[in-house]
């Protein structure tokens, strides 16, 4: 019987696939075609044929799974095209580029200048879902061998943005790092068509707007101009957001003439006004060497006019610090 159920699974087997070919007669010798043709079913008497079906039926479907992993088909190669690739990206960064030279003309982000220049307020980020999240990146002094860690997810029903995680002040032990222990939160720079760096315009705006909700640590919010000098790639604009904690959220308002020019973290004696009209990023950093777990929830972060704040800049420069201001 087990010998009978083996003639059986190797005819299905050499039905459903191709015959050998010429080429492979040398390895498998005439045999092989003898064996094949020995495999034919002879011809059987009109009433031994319905049992011989049933039986073979029987056989075939209850090893139907096992003879299906046994045959090995040649699958079909996808149709992978390197140049349609890059003609489909191109052709999406030329429209793109258009669309920005379209909105170009028509005004400010695509609006009428109207009513660009009669805005008082506006949403620059928000979190919605995780579109906008993407928008952002964490960082923290695992970078230098530190120990603490950050992370940011959507908060609760989708309607905030949550940066949690645990802030540890040790050192790495690396012999060099002397002072470890921070944690922060930064904007990804807005690209345009074939990758280029575009900026936000904040120059009709005086007050920086923030919906947040913290635990009572203190932050740093700093600001980042748009450059293309390595020598200032370090530099930002830095100014502190004291949360109260608890379940209330708080409305954080910063006037731009509040924020402090600074390079490598040290804050400069020859301060600089900051350009509104060329911001590349915003960031959040904790680093207030307390050891421990830590969070900031925030539900938008926006600019606004405020009409009762007149102050241009609120630090003072004198001649021997920078003379170019008193020429």
């Amino acid at each position: 019987m087990a010998l009978f159920h083996k003639v059986l699974r190797g005819t299905y087997i050499l039905r459903k696939c191709s015959k050998p070919t010429s080429a492979l007669h040398p390895f498998l010798g005439i045999r092989f075609a003898d064996y094949s043709s020995s495999l034919q079913k002879p011809v059987a008497s009109p009433g031994k044929a319905s049992s011989q079906r049933k039986t073979e039926g029987g056989l075939q479907g209850h090893h139907q799974k096992e003879v299906a992993l046994d045959i090995t088909c040649p699958e079909e190669k996808p149709d992978v095209s390197f140049d349609k690739a890059i003609r489909d990206e191109a052709m999406d960064h030329f429209r793109r580029l258009k669309d920005e030279i379209v909105n170009h003309w028509k005004g400010p982000e695509g609006r009428p200048l109207q009513e660009a220049l009669l805005e008082q307020a506006k949403v620059v980020w928000q979190f919605r879902g995780k579109e906008d999240l993407d928008k952002w990146r964490v960082t923290s002094d695992k970078t230098i061998g530190g120990r603490s860690e950050v992370f940011l997810k959507m908060g609760k029903n989708n309607q905030s943005a949550l940066l949690y995680g645990t802030l540890s002040s040790e050192a790495p032990q690396d012999g060099e790092s002397a002072r470890s222990g921070y944690c922060a939160m930064i904007s990804r720079i807005p690209r345009g068509a074939f990758e280029r760096k575009l900026s936000y315009d904040w120059s009709q705006f005086n007050t920086l707007y923030l919906r947040v909700r913290g635990d009572g640590r203190p932050w740093m919010v700093n600001i980042k101009e748009d450059t293309d000098f390595l020598q200032r790639t370090n530099q930002m604009y830095s100014y502190f957001m004291f949360t109260r904690g608890g379940p209330y959220w708080q409305e954080v308002k910063i006037p731009f003439s509040k924020f402090f020019f600074s390079n490598r973290g040290r804050i400069r004696d020859v301060q600089h006004e900051l350009l509104l009209d060329k911001i590349s990023s915003i960031g959040f950093t904790l680093a207030d060497k307390v050891d421990g777990p830590f969070f900031l929830e925030i539900d938008f972060i926006g600019v606004f006019t405020d009409p009762a704040h007149t102050e241009e800049f609120a630090y003072e420069n004198s001649p021997e610090l920078n003379p170019r201001l008193f020429k």
